[in-house]
């Protein structure tokens, strides 16, 4: 199976349909409930709603998913019966097999039914008609590439007695975003020092992003947050919420991160934890919701 649990919670849903082609005489006694072994449309709409709860029985690379709503239609149309099923989920990945599943399984179930006093019976394209949800429902287009910093806060690190690990990882992983990392740097743990270079970057360079890593916690030499937030001009809390939710149902350390976040002038500056998975993790629970940030910065709204 593949690894799902990097990502995050978002609405999916999905709408899947297909057709049954039977005789004119068999839509007369399914309108009529006569078919012998009972209500064709029923126990075929039942059918679909059963299977799509337990596609991951039978679909070997599915994740069982907690399926928040389903709805299976079946209507009799001129040349035989159309099966529609949308599911909604919240959850780490789509709900696509499902909806295709619950038409399946509303057909086959049909078919059953059927197939004693109908021997033209075809079961046609069983297709999926729209699916949302996931990363790519909340990737941004913005008018020009972003260009961000990445400062590594650490004593034994600036005196070269430590290698950093995280601030590689967060170099690393905004390239993959196709964001520029135009400064990476090492400071030590002095809330002066940061926070003077916090208003240089912000101020003079302009960058559009800034994430430091590590001095987030509750150690005597922990500072980050401090330095911080004397240089934002507006606090976004909402952005060290993700991270600390996200870390926490991972491991109960993260409750203790005391990272912020906010804007300085056009620059965002977001605290991460100064582990590499903590790091790496945070940088998951944000992308690509956070790029959203410069939408409405630079004056596109919501």
């Amino acid at each position: 199976m593949i690894d799902v649990s990097p990502k995050f919670n978002t609405l999916r849903y999905a709408r899947a349909e297909g057709f049954l082609a039977c005789s004119a005489e068999s839509l007369q006694k399914i309108a009529a409930r006569e078919v012998p072994k009972g209500d064709v449309v029923e126990v075929a709409r039942a059918a679909g709603i059963a299977a799509a709860k337990r596609t991951a029985d039978w679909i070997v690379f599915c994740h069982p998913i907690p399926i928040d709503w389903i709805e299976v239609t079946v209507t009799p149309e001129k040349d035989g019966l159309l099966v529609r099923a949308e599911v909604r989920s919240v959850w780490k990945t789509g709900v696509e097999m499902e909806a295709l599943t619950a038409v399946s399984a509303a057909l086959l179930n049909a078919y059953d039914m059927l197939k004693p006093i109908d021997s033209s019976l075809t079961i046609g394209e069983i297709r999926l008609v729209e699916k949302k949800g996931g990363k790519s429902d909340f990737t941004e287009s913005l008018p020009r590439p972003l260009t961000a910093a990445v400062l590594v806060i650490s004593d034994s690190t600036f005196a070269g007695k430590r290698e950093d690990k995280s601030g590689r990882i967060i170099e690393e992983f905004l390239g993959k975003q196709q964001i520029e990392v135009a400064h990476y740097e090492v400071l030590p743990d002095d809330r002066k020092q940061i926070a003077e270079r916090l208003r240089q970057l912000a101020d003079g360079e302009q960058v559009d992003l800034i994430f430091t890593t590590s001095g987030t916690g509750l150690g005597p030499k922990d500072v980050t947050q401090e330095a911080t937030r004397e240089v934002i001009e507006r606090e976004a809390p909402g952005i060290a919420e993700a991270i600390r939710k996200y870390g926490k149902d991972r491991t109960p350390y993260a409750m203790l991160s005391r990272g912020v976040c906010g804007v300085r002038g056009g620059t965002l500056i977001v605290n991460l934890p100064g582990s590499s998975r903590g790091a790496k993790e945070s940088l998951e629970a944000l992308f690509p919701g956070l790029l959203h940030a410069f939408s409405m910065m630079w004056g596109g709204g919501h």
